[in-house]
């Protein structure tokens, strides 16, 4: 790592983030094709998720407010060299509009994606899960 790198080390409880960005000729990378939209990491509850949050903008960071993914909770916020980190809770959970043993056998879209689901269906290959067709693909 070159030393002129910048470095984000935010220690919280039991874990710590450790980040490190460097360039040769100090540009940002871009995204594309074939490269990570996003590292999400993961926090038990929603206290813990606040507790990040609130460390990370006492680090001099820009974090997004909790936002609802239906699932999860998150919030996101990018490291020096610019990579979007996530901080996702566990709660609801996956099940939270299905039952445990029907997850991944039905294509599930949150409430703001319903709008476009013909749209999405369409553009998605035949999926399938111990030989079925999972309904809305194909």
């Amino acid at each position: 790592m070159a030393g002129d790198a910048e470095r984000l080390l935010t220690p919280l409880r039991r874990a710590s983030l450790d980040v490190a960005a460097a360039s040769a000729d100090g540009t940002e990378g871009l995204q594309a094709g074939g490269t990570v939209h996003h590292i999400a990491f993961r926090a038990p509850d929603q206290p813990t998720q606040e507790q990040w949050r609130h460390e990370l903008v006492a680090a001099g960071l820009e974090v997004t407010p909790i936002i609802d993914r239906r699932y999860f909770t998150s919030i996101y916020f990018r490291e020096p060299g610019g990579v979007l980190l996530e901080i996702a809770t566990d709660q609801p959970g996956f099940d939270v509009d299905e039952p445990l043993l029907e997850l991944g056998r039905h294509l599930k879209l949150p409430p703001w994606l319903e709008p476009t689901r013909e749209q999405i269906e369409r553009s998605l290959p035949t999926l399938r899960v111990a030989g079925e067709i999972i309904e809305g693909t194909g």
